[in-house]
């Protein structure tokens, strides 16, 4: 149930206004919202036998009430509270801090710790287990919280402002399709088109990189970087928004548009352009210890901190500032100027759409929310930082200090895939404690956020402290919009919406109303919290999740401590010994709670859930056969050479000069392998992640005419990262073979695609060619086969907790 805000220029819900001539061409109405699409209404023509003696009659066009708003909808990625200057940060936000003083910010403002489960919760108005997005798609299980799945009794807020006569766009990061479902096969009812979005522009899955993203146009993989230079995801998304408003516009210009806008700033990698890395030259020198305390006072100062908040303790398990080398700071510094220029850089281009939106006399009639972060800061760059993730994700977590310092200059160019060390992370969660993934404490789920919508927000530049929940902004928009939940959607029927608008706290009357959400449970990886007005349970985590591959205790084990926010808004003093009674209260209800939204079962095997079997189009198969050109197929529709012994066959048909071009490839500059003729000669290259090249090649050029070409590869297993013998054969005879000392362990690059006959995105060996490397012969036959996975049971544990560090 959401609260209904009765505003003077929108529509009352459920209330039908018609204009025009019923039956005319010029005839609009809105709607009841009841069911979706709106059912059509009786027509009231006559058919004659002649024209003359015959009515025309036309269905009303639906659209919104009057004085609906146009939503620009705005969330970024892996930024927690102390990030932004709007919220005390060191980071400039002009773009926030535009929306913050034409409006409202809000300070206890929560998040799922999680980037798709957030984004689940965001779109559908209902908590992320209920939608079936208990964790990240590639680490779904077969379980109603958790397949990744979002019901079609759980329509989202695209289909119901597309539903009600809005315009619906998506730019950006769309990580809640299946991972199992991005095959250009589909099915396509949960990507954008099927979650009501008439258009989408944006990458696949939880990060890309900016120079060669994954990216789709609607349905369709494109690659808008070729031939420039200077290409930058950030800005063609900013592009591609403005683009899409001035068309709307131009073809229907009292048509609210309903833009959700998802940059992939600040997920790793980080990768801005070179001018604005400039621009944070030195301004990190001072450490994370000294930054912590600098952001501190300025929340205290902006007042989006109580005056009585206790900045909590550094851990101990994470380096002081002070007990670093200088090779070590100099190193960490630059890591902190190249993810501080992502998020200004970011936050920049947010105001080039932000700035359109005035430029086209619009912004008097537009909603604007913008969520600084889809959960707290990422730990994932491990404690040293790394510069390509990969290397970490696949267990490599200590690249000397020394060998990080010679990408000191191109840090955060196309050359390097980084992330920083976890002191940031948790610097940048001030004044909480934790950081991404932890949705037991504040530092994993709080955001920074600001609502602007000029007329109706009387109260300008003032601070909202009730606490609400990213499943509070659905309700919130439709209660701008002035429309209602559909009891129906395509004759599905709708479970109710379990958000609470916020727009009771637009009026400065309310500035100080108690919170309308009384109760929020918080689930992730079996991580717990329990909010209920004003009182805050949650468990402890048993260890940091920058330690990868680290064990768990029982879920029973699991340490819990009780705060009262209203007197503590850091989480910082545990009142469980003081208050035993409360607790146990407090733990009865988050029970209630998670067995009413699919928590259950919790599963703390935090990333052991990536090698279970999903419906994918690869699910138990071990051969793969292929002709002709195909390009872009996703790491999990396609075979996965990993911990195994394999054959490539390739039947290939090559001209006068022996061939040139990609056979065959499925990674790039950050780690894979490719099968391709390079001026004739036959060669496999394997990227042991930026560390290493191996190589095997013909002595020869082919001949004109066909020819079979064979990469058989020997694992020697069992075990993980083993390595390996690779026979290169040329019809049949062997023309080089040696071995391979090591391999990938845990996953392939998941944003470069599978490739036959061509290379999409960055060379696996720049050394031997560069793109576009597409096969001049032709691929009459491509035959892949798989032996059986190498890996121990405990091995395969270590293998899925790598793949869900990759995929959050």
């Amino acid at each position: 149930m959401f609260l209904t805000l009765l505003l003077s220029s929108s529509a009352a819900h459920g209330q039908v206004q018609t204009t025009g001539t019923p039956g005319a061409a010029d005839a609009t109405t809105t709607i009841s919202g009841k069911q979706l699409p709106a059912p059509q209404p009786p027509n009231d023509g006559k058919i004659g036998p002649t024209v003359a003696d015959s009515k025309t009659w036309w269905p009303p066009r639906v659209v919104p009430g009057k004085g609906a708003p146009n939503v620009l909808l705005i969330m970024t990625d892996d930024a927690g509270f102390g990030v932004s200057g709007t919220f005390g940060g060191v980071i400039p936000t002009p773009a926030l801090d535009r929306v913050a003083n034409n409006g409202l910010r809000y300070t206890q403002f929560n998040s799922t710790s999680l980037c798709s489960p957030t984004r689940a919760a965001l779109l559908t108005g209902r908590n992320h287990h209920s939608v079936g997005f208990g964790v990240i798609t590639e680490l779904s299980t077969g379980y109603p919280g958790y397949d990744s799945i979002i019901g079609l009794d759980n329509g989202t807020i695209g289909q119901i402002l597309k539903g009600n006569g809005y315009a619906t766009s998506w730019f950006g990061k769309n990580h809640n399709t299946p991972s199992f479902a991005y095959s250009v096969a589909g099915p396509f009812d949960q990507w954008p088109s099927g979650m009501g979005f008439d258009y989408f522009y944006g990458f696949q899955g939880g990060e890309t990189d900016q120079y060669t993203p994954y990216l789709f146009q609607d349905h369709t993989q494109i690659f808008p970087w070729r031939g420039k230079p200077d290409y930058n995801l950030s800005t063609d998304l900013a592009d591609e928004a403005i683009a899409r408003m001035k068309a709307l516009q131009a073809a229907n210009p009292g048509q609210p548009f309903f833009i959700y806008y998802a940059p992939g700033g600040t997920h790793s990698p980080h990768q801005p352009p070179t001018e604005w890395i400039e621009k944070f030259k030195g301004k990190f020198d001072m450490g994370w210890n000294e930054m912590r305390e600098q952001i501190f006072a300025n929340q205290k100062r902006l007042g989006v901190i109580p005056t009585n908040t206790q900045l909590t303790p550094w851990p101990d398990d994470l380096p002081e500032w002070e007990s670093l080398s200088a090779d070590e700071k100099k190193l960490f510094a630059r890591q902190a100027e190249v993810f501080a220029a992502f998020a200004a850089y970011t936050d920049d281009e947010i105001g080039r759409v932000i700035q359109q939106v005035e430029d086209l006399g619009e912004l008097d009639n537009t909603l604007i929310i913008y969520i600084c972060g889809d959960n707290g800061t990422s730990p994932e760059g491990t404690l040293l930082g790394t510069p390509n993730q990969y290397a970490s994700f696949n267990g490599i977590l200590d690249i000397p200090v020394a060998d990080q310092l010679k990408l000191y200059d191109v840090w955060g160019s196309r050359e390097t895939y980084p992330h920083m060390a976890v002191g940031w992370a948790w610097a940048f969660d001030t004044p909480f404690k934790y950081t991404k993934q932890v949705a037991s404490h504040f530092g994993g789920t709080r955001q920074g956020m600001a609502i602007s919508w000029p007329g109706h927000i009387d109260d300008i530049g003032g601070i909202r402290t009730q606490f609400h929940h990213m499943i509070d902004i659905m309700p919130t928009i439709m209660d701008a919009a002035g429309v209602s939940q559909p009891e129906e959607i395509n004759g599905i029927p709708q479970k109710p919406i379990q958000g609470t608008s916020m727009a009771y706290t637009f009026k400065k009357e309310n500035a100080n109303a108690p919170s309308a959400r009384k109760v929020q449970y918080f689930e992730m990886i079996a991580n717990r919290g329990i909010y209920s007005e004003g009182w805050y349970a949650n468990t402890v985590p048993p260890h940091g999740p920058w330690i990868l591959n680290a064990s768990f205790p029982p879920i029973d084990e699991y340490k819990w401590e009780l705060y009262y926010l209203n007197d503590d808004f850091s989480q910082n003093n545990d009142l469980a010994a003081q208050n035993p009674k409360k607790l146990k209260e407090m733990q009865a209800l988050f029970d209630q709670e998670a067995k009413k939204h699919n928590v259950y079962p919790l599963d703390n095997r935090q990333f052991a859930r990536s090698m279970e079997p999903r419906p994918s189009t690869t699910v138990g198969k071990s051969e793969f056969n292929y002709t002709g050109v195909n390009p872009g197929m996703s790491d999990s529709n396609a075979a996965n050479i990993l911990g195994r012994s394999y054959t490539i066959t390739a039947e290939v048909t090559v001209p006068d000069d022996g061939g040139n071009g990609m056979i065959v490839t499925a990674g790039g500059r950050f780690g894979g392998w490719g099968f391709y003729i390079l001026k004739g000669v036959p060669v496999f290259g394997y990227n042991m992640l930026g560390l290493a090249q191996y190589r095997w090649a013909a002595k020869e050029p082919l001949t004109a005419g066909k020819h079979t070409l064979v990469y058989d590869y020997v694992y020697d297993g069992p075990g993980i990262a083993k390595g390996g013998t690779g026979t290169l054969k040329v019809d049949g005879v062997a023309v080089d073979s040696h071995k391979q000392p090591n391999s990938i362990a845990f996953i392939q690059v998941m944003d470069e695609t599978f490739d036959v006959g061509v290379d999409t995105r960055t060379e696996i060996n720049s050394k031997d060619y560069i793109l576009p490397f597409d096969f001049t012969g032709s691929i009459d036959a491509l035959n892949i086969k798989l032996g059986p996975t190498q890996f121990t049971p405990a091995e395969q544990k270590k293998i899925h907790e790598a793949h869900d560090k990759a995929n959050d």
